[in-house]
């Protein structure tokens, strides 16, 4: 790391000159020259299409005429051109014919004369009366070969001359107008191919798109559901505003700020509204723009970048999709990975180069922090690590609140109530949730958003758009009835069950039923046995129903059978739920915790172990699944109502089922746990 930079006390960087203005006269004077070459040259060809266009055309006989008749005044003869000036006699008769070789010069008669001996038919070259503009007028025409040309003209008393080509006209149509020509037209080949022409010129050029204005627009007040993490960014945004009274400490702001978190959680907009907050200018790129197939062009453009930022002091570069470029060196060969490893040295260097003093911080987004290289996230370079989650109750909450202001809600409208159901949004679900809901608003004609809008749109983004479409048979529709009213029955008479908010059969995306839960008040940070194992009995309660109700199964419950067996083995391998394996960590994950699923962990035991852990997850399934069997057997009767419904109406809310079901399913030996009492009516609905 390189010795900071002496500056004075009272500087800061702000006040501190930009580089490069000691060539600013001398890149003015560059920008001048062009356009005035370029005006020279248009005055020069002006000039000389107006002296050609003030010239008349005539031909060689025409001028050899004027000659014989003394009316040439005077000539420039070139190589192969005549120029001259030509003024005609008033009296002059109509024809003069040509004299020939030897002859002497006709003498002149009078026009009565000429007139009765002009032979028939003939014509007439010059006006008998010529007007003031054929009196006197400039002429050219193409010399031929006639060695008399220069007697004749001693003999008429003509001012001639030679003249020999232009040095700069010849030049000018022998090569500069021919090179104009071929620049030109390569010019206009290179802008058909667009895209191509240009990566092909600027290839070692940055890509970073600088927002000019120094008000993006974006605040902290517009950023909601991630409170610690914007208090984390306040520090940066009071360095580029006062970094006086951190520089009287010592203390350094850190070069650079990694945002970590699931996708769309707003790691771009937290950027943006630091870039807002402080006022200066920000420059945005992707990670994958770094990155081309020739070797050096990445680390280029990374020079390229902190050059320009440097110049616009204090800035924030914002790199997103940082794990483009900054994955671990060394795992992979190829020449695109030597690029990507050049790029990523090259960011190194710059960010352990330029010094914290000099205002320009480096923010980045990923949501793969694992696979980054441990060079780059070392302090020095990424100090601060700043976990962007997805929100909480009260974040979503504020989320919606934020989105909802430029919208038209109804004041009825329960914003805690869809804060509720949606757990696990993150802030662009949530977003989308309520354009969703503005749009449905719209397709059924309200002038305001609806708390029904909301819901619908709730499920819409959730599961899918409805598809009443698609056609089923009468025995596939009642099959799909049993299998969703067995899953609302077994959560209904779980000691954990959450609220039923809604239950369809109608398809929606690609899953052939629904049933949607409303979750806790408060987000749960950690689960029991007891509630996993009740996740796990309501997972199974379709297929249970099936066989209990027509003694057979079908492959419609793949979905659910696979998160039981997740469910199950996490509780074996990771949370030390199991008896076999007992407290012992068997499985590795592959990725953030937010990534999980079920290729996301690999197991990390023997083999024997391997096959203990399958038994007892074998185990678990079969005892809570026969724990879900005797639940629906004991309750047949409300099982047969509520698929019943389902079937008339394909869609039941929280009070038609509650209604179907009854209190005394209560009573019911459906207890699974004598220590745990069962939830009553009313707090299953909320009421």
């Amino acid at each position: 790391m390189s010795p900071p930079e002496k500056t004075p006390k009272n500087q800061s960087p702000k006040n501190r000159p930009e580089r490069g203005k000691e060539a600013g006269g001398a890149n003015t004077m560059r920008n001048w020259l062009a356009p005035v070459a370029l005006a020279l040259l248009l005055l020069w060809a002006v000039t000389s299409m107006q002296k050609f266009i003030a010239q008349k055309t005539i031909t060689y006989s025409e001028f050899r005429n004027y000659v014989s008749r003394g009316e040439v005044v005077e000539a420039r003869v070139s190589g192969d051109l005549i120029e001259g000036r030509i003024v005609r006699r008033v009296d002059e008769p109509k024809k003069d014919a040509p004299p020939k070789n030897g002859e002497k010069e006709p003498a002149v008669k009078s026009t009565d004369a000429k007139t009765k001996t002009e032979p028939a038919g003939a014509s007439s070259i010059l006006s008998p009366t010529p007007t003031d503009a054929d009196r006197e007028f400039h002429f050219r025409t193409i010399r031929v070969d006639d060695d008399k040309l220069a007697e004749a003209l001693l003999a008429k008393g003509v001012k001639f001359e030679g003249e020999r080509p232009s040095f700069l006209q010849t030049y000018f149509f022998m090569f500069i107008l021919p090179l104009l020509c071929l620049v030109a037209v390569w010019m206009f080949v290179m802008r058909r191919l667009g895209s191509a022409g240009e990566s092909v010129l600027s290839f070692s050029r940055n890509r970073a798109r600088l927002v000019a204005d120094k008000d993006t627009g974006v605040t902290f007040n517009d950023v909601a559901g991630c409170q610690e993490a914007k208090e984390e960014l306040q520090e940066v945004v009071e360095f580029l505003r006062a970094p006086d009274k951190y520089e009287a400490l010592g203390a350094k702001i850190p070069k650079g700020v990694l945002l970590v978190g699931p996708p769309g959680t707003g790691k771009t907009l937290l950027a943006r509204a630091i870039a807002g907050e402080a006022k200066v200018p920000f420059f945005s790129i992707s990670g994958s723009d770094f990155v081309e197939m020739f070797v050096g062009v990445g680390a280029a453009r990374v020079r390229d970048l902190f050059g320009q930022a440097k110049k616009h002091a204090p800035c924030i570069i914002f790199i997103d999709e940082m794990d483009a470029i900054g994955r671990q060196r060394g795992v992979h060969v190829g020449a695109v990975n030597d690029e990507r490893e050049q790029t990523l040295n090259q960011l190194l260097v710059e960010m352990d180069g330029f010094e914290a003093n000099l205002g320009v911080i480096l923010l980045a987004a990923t949501n793969r922090p694992d696979v980054l290289d441990r060079a780059l996230l070392r302090p020095g370079r990424f100090d601060r690590q700043v976990v962007v989650d997805a929100p909480d109750l009260e974040g979503r909450l504020a989320i919606l609140k934020v989105h909802a202001r430029n919208k038209k809600v109804a004041d009825n409208v329960d914003l805690r109530m869809v804060a509720q159901s949606t757990p696990g949004f993150s802030g662009a679900d949530l977003a989308n949730t309520l354009n969703e809901a503005a749009l449905l608003a719209v397709r059924r004609g309200h002038d305001l958003i609806l708390q029904i809008d909301l819901e619908e749109a709730i499920e819409k983004v959730y599961a899918g758009p409805e598809r009443r479409s698609r056609r089923i048979t009468e025995q596939d529709k009642k099959k799909l009835a049993y299998h969703e009213g067995g899953h609302a029955m077994v959560a209904f008479l779980t000691n954990h069950g959450e609220r039923i908010r809604r239950i369809t059969i109608v398809p929606r995306g690609r899953a052939a039923g629904y049933v949607s839960f409303m979750g806790p008040e408060d987000d749960r940070i950690g689960m029991s046995k007891g509630e996993l194992m009740d996740d796990i009995r309501r997972a199974m309660g379709g297929r249970a129903a099936e066989e209990l109700v027509f003694s057979e199964i079908d492959a419609g419950a793949v979905s659910d059978l696979n998160q039981a067996t997740n469910i199950a083995r996490r509780m074996v391998t990771m949370y030390g739920m199991g008896e076999s394996v007992g407290l012992m960590h068997c499985a590795e994950r592959n990725g953030p915790m937010y990534m999980s699923g079920e290729n996301s962990t690999h197991l990390d035991c023997s083999e024997q172990t391997a096959r203990d852990i399958d038994l007892e997850v074998k185990k678990l399934l079969e005892t809570c699944y026969n724990d879900v069997k005797r639940m629906l057997s004991d309750n047949r009767i409300k099982l047969d109502k509520v698929a019943g419904e389902l079937i008339r109406v394909e869609t039941l809310d929280a009070k038609q089922f509650l209604a179907l079901v009854g209190e005394e399913v209560l009573g019911k030996e459906a207890e699974l746990s004598p220590t745990e009492e069962k939830p009553t009516v009313e707090a299953v609905i909320g009421e």
